[in-house]
């Protein structure tokens, strides 16, 4: 089967970091660790394992944060490489094993790429902790070796599919995943809405662990699709106060606004002036930049997670209120985190999803999402401006790269397009 690869070396490291910034050669192209080859489709592990063709995968932020290498290397343990990219996945099943019952062939799957204690072969009682408790992202074996064995190695460490050896991603035609896994699709919802089950499932996940929510005001920063849909997730998951989305640019706007935000602001100014709307009042520091006291937010989802961000969020959250982090913040200097304490501020951090009580259930934040957006009729498929073969995986990157001279929000590989 044809997939994109990608290796992580030193050298790669050495010439990604020293000439990205010159060329995208270093960081996609031929100087880079990414291929496109061919490859032997993975087996079927076990009885209990589903093949599939993969029908659309989305290239993700983490994804241009590792291949531009300006991810943390905290969680460089917790993967294995080579490894097909891609997290985001609608996929078809093709096979199943003798013993699955979720899914049969022909049906179109999202997939919950997390490589949870099920997947690497513990059953039961030999569930870490995490997967005991239905939040798998946090799996406390990611950085072993499973059970599981796939062809004749024992599976390999991960934390995801996409950033694991043996299970590929979908940046490639076919992939394998345990039935687990798999969620169904209505042949309702079209392509486009089912492969931003993933994405979207990472805002609601959020939103509905972030309940009961303040009165408000709320704060969302950000203009990517987990910005977007933490939106959508929390009008979806019943708030009905004010709504604020901090955008940069007018075709993001306008979704923020159709997903249910009352107002859109830019960074700086307009977000200032929002803040002042709230009761704060701004006082200047001998030093350093302006502070404010009164009013405030009481709760903000920041979704870049950079230090600009971070160091907003912390001024501009009320006393006693609740920070979200949902961007991939990583190393960060010189950040001043006076107001966690003289804020009694709480900051929390979000990864992927779990099991979510939800209506008087507990439900996987993949069958939340995926009815919701059937209940709510959201027309989330605007969020996706491009669409590449998987022979043109280096436009692609280089369009979700580059979001302000492409106007990129979600870009996706089609490995069936020519």
């Amino acid at each position: 089967m044809r997939a994109v690869t990608f290796n992580v070396t030193i050298p790669g490291y050495l010439v990604g970091k020293s000439l990205g910034q010159v060329t995208e050669a270093a960081l996609f192209g031929g100087l880079s660790g990414l291929r496109l080859s061919e490859m032997e489709d993975p087996p079927l592990p076990a009885d209990d394992w589903v093949r599939l063709d993969v029908l659309k995968a989305g290239i993700c932020g983490s994804d241009i944060g590792n291949l531009t290498f300006k991810a943390s290397p905290a969680m460089e343990p917790f993967g294995s490489f080579p490894a097909v990219l891609g997290h985001e996945v609608l996929a078809r099943v093709t096979e199943v094993g003798s013993a699955v019952r979720r899914v049969e062939p022909g049906q179109r799957v999202a997939i919950d790429p997390v490589i949870s204690c099920n997947v690497r072969g513990f059953r039961g009682d030999l569930h870490c902790p995490s997967c005991v408790s239905g939040f798998h992202a946090t799996c406390e074996r990611a950085g072993n070796e499973g059970k599981t064995v796939i062809g004749d190695r024992r599976l390999q460490r991960g934390l995801t599919m996409g950033y694991q050896t043996d299970l590929p991603g979908g940046w490639g035609e076919r992939m394998v995943a345990h039935e687990s896994q798999l969620f169904p699709i209505d042949d309702r919802m079209s392509e486009k809405a089912g492969v931003l089950i993933e994405p979207l499932a990472v805002g609601m996940h959020a939103a509905l662990q972030s309940r009961p929510f303040a009165d408000g005001p709320i704060l969302v920063i950000g203009s990517g699709p987990i910005a977007l849909g933490v939106v959508w997730a929390v009008r979806a998951a019943g708030f009905e106060g004010e709504l604020i989305a901090q955008t940069k640019r007018g075709h993001e706007a306008e979704i923020a606004r159709a997903f249910g935000a009352n107002d859109v602001v830019s960074p700086g100014d307009e977000a200032r002036q929002a803040l002042i709307e709230t009761g704060a009042e701004a006082y200047l520091p001998i030093v350093g930049d302006e502070v404010y006291s009164g009013g405030g937010f009481p709760l903000i989802f920041d979704c870049v997670g950079s230090n600009q961000t971070i160091k907003q969020s912390l001024r501009y959250t009320s006393p006693r209120g609740r920070i979200v982090v949902l961007g991939c913040a990583a190393e960060i200097r010189k950040l001043d985190l006076t107001f966690v304490w003289a804020r009694e501020l709480e900051v929390k951090g979000y990864v992927c999803y779990g099991l979510e009580e939800w209506r008087g259930e507990r439900k996987h934040t993949f069958e939340i999402t995926h009815d919701l957006l059937l209940e709510t009729g959201a027309s989330v498929e605007q969020m996706i401006t491009h669409v590449f073969p998987l022979e043109q995986y280096r436009n692609a990157l280089s369009a979700a790269t580059n979001r302000r001279r492409s106007g990129s929000i979600k870009v996706l590989l089609d490995p069936a397009a020519r």
